[in-house]
């Protein structure tokens, strides 16, 4: 769900945030003012006092936000329908400075599952960033994380971030490439 831009939020308790673009943890006092200017996949960026900070899905309540529902799967889901909602999943994972999920960016390299044990599946995903020295990259790595790991029978999840071969625009699905005016 895309919110307006700019919409005023206050912090109704103490919450644990990121600083974007640097990736640091800080912690935003109840009381805080700032306006959300990005509530895409369950996460939110909200501009405070001239900074940029993230607030995770888990935290969307000290804002007066909704966190993200819980997933299901029919019982008669097949490997097909766990990947698909895998995938979905990491569709959900957007990059905190430009509304565009790591999947239509172009920065998921590889995906894939071990099916083995259908109640307790392994994923491998290798993803890369837009720019190497990104702070943001670890945070982006647990997010690709915590949102496949959500996925009924998946039991592990490994991310490895890769920079081999260097990630370039023409990686950008059409829709990406569309969103920014490349199309």
């Amino acid at each position: 769900m895309q919110m307006p831009h700019n919409e005023p939020v206050t912090f109704t308790r103490d919450c644990e945030a990121v600083l974007i673009p640097a990736g640091d943890t800080v912690e935003i006092p109840v009381g805080t003012h700032g306006n959300i200017t990005q509530a895409l996949g369950g996460s939110f960026t909200v501009y405070i006092a001239g900074n940029l900070i993230r607030i995770a899905g888990d935290n969307a309540d000290a804002i007066g936000q909704e966190p993200p529902e819980p997933l299901h799967l029919p019982d008669d889901a097949t490997a097909e329908d766990v990947e698909k909602l895998v995938w979905e999943q990491m569709e959900t994972v957007f990059d905190p400075e430009i509304p565009i999920n790591l999947v239509d960016l172009g920065l998921i390299y590889r995906c894939e599952f071990d099916h083995s044990d259908p109640d307790k599946r392994v994923i491998e995903i290798d993803m890369t960033l837009t720019a190497p020295g990104c702070g943001m990259g670890d945070i982006l790595v647990d997010d690709v994380k915590a949102k496949v790991r959500m996925v009924p029978t998946v039991a592990r999840v490994n991310v490895e971030m890769v920079f081999d071969p260097p990630w370039t625009m023409e990686m950008m699905s059409d829709a990406a490439k569309l969103h920014v005016g490349m199309l």
